[in-house]
């Protein structure tokens, strides 16, 4: 089933009997943190329509857009392994502060190692002799013209793809080469946080083959900014 009904507290962009694609809007945890307060998540609201669905990634609280959840535990194995081997290709959007350049739509790659910053949990940091080897892809993307307005000044609309999965990779990785994302209240400086009143990223493509069938699926889901 590839058109799902509309549930109210779902944006359910695919369902079947094996995975289930949801479009996270950008305040939502993706599973349940600690504490009474935080237990209204993706994950927890998927699972009150589909008591088999179970978690195969996450988003961060203040990025929106595309996750995969599983239907049962064999499609969890299957979805975790293809992220493992990096056969699911993730994309991003981001806004972030200042100018960059990429020459004719070529990708830059930013490949530097990160590591948690214990004392200021749950911050990264970039760490050369003790992070895990992390790799972003970037380039220019031009504005939306699907999206009104005009560009917040002073800024570069990004598409992103991870090559590695590392925790707010994307985010601390855009912060090292002098460019935070806007909105970014862990990573950006006053002035670029201050320019949006959410976390300018957003998940926008997801490609994988079905575990079950073998075809090739592509997800989008268009930035909210």
């Amino acid at each position: 089933m590839s058109d799902p009904a509309p549930l109210p507290d779902l944006r359910t962009v695919y369902l079947d009997e094996v995975l289930i694609v949801l479009d996270k809007p950008a305040g939502l945890l993706s599973v349940p943190g600690r504490g009474a307060d935080k237990q209204d998540c993706l994950s927890t609201r998927a699972q009150a329509h589909f008591p088999d669905a179970l978690v195969v990634h996450r988003l961060d609280m203040a990025t929106s857009g595309l996750l995969i959840m599983a239907r049962g535990a064999a499609a969890q194995r299957a979805l975790s392994d293809a992220f493992a081997s990096r056969t699911v290709t993730k994309r991003y959007v981001a806004v972030v502060g200042g100018q960059l350049k990429s020459e004719d739509g070529e990708w830059g790659v930013i490949d530097l190692p990160i590591v948690v910053d214990w004392p200021n949990r749950p911050l990264r940091i970039i760490d050369a002799g003790r992070g895990k080897p992390s790799l972003t892809r970037w380039r220019v993307q031009p504005p939306d013209p699907r999206q009104p307005g005009n560009p917040i000044p002073d800024t570069t609309r990004l598409e992103l793809e991870p090559l590695t999965g590392r925790s707010h990779q994307l985010r601390i990785h855009l912060k090292a080469i002098g460019h935070a994302i806007v909105g970014d209240a862990l990573y950006a400086d006053a002035i670029t946080c201050a320019k949006a009143d959410r976390l300018l990223l957003h998940a926008c493509t997801l490609t994988l083959v079905h575990p079950v069938t073998g075809a090739m699926m592509a997800f989008q889901s268009c930035p909210p900014f």
